[in-house]
């Protein structure tokens, strides 16, 4: 089951998505969403690339902004804050956990 965390009236986080749980995220009313994991961070995540498959049948845009290091890197963060202001509704970012799409999201506040 998906759990989604509101961080502000315009950004959530959750942990790692599947592709079936894209119309859900539509659903709810998401219009961007944000992969902050790197692909094949763990064996048998669902790659980018399916989530971005399943964004387009959704109506919805998919951004990667794979963060690996620590600290994370400026222009990741920088990144990061560009997608958030440039997009035209709500915005979820996911990543194994959700911890470090929280994590990115104050970096960029």
């Amino acid at each position: 089951m998906m759990r989604i965390t509101r961080i502000s009236d315009s950004y959530a986080v959750c942990a790692q998505i599947s592709p079936e749980q894209v119309a859900q995220i539509a659903a709810a009313g998401f219009v961007t969403i944000i992969c902050n994991r790197p692909d094949n961070e763990d064996p048998g995540q669902p790659s980018c690339a399916e989530i971005a498959a399943a964004c387009e049948q959704a109506g919805l845009t998919l951004h990667h902004v794979p963060v690996t290091e620590t600290p994370m890197s400026a222009d990741s963060v920088a990144e990061h804050r560009r997608i958030i202001e440039a997009s035209d509704g709500p915005v979820l970012a996911y990543c194994r956990s959700g911890h470090r799409s929280t994590v990115i999201w104050q970096a960029s506040a």
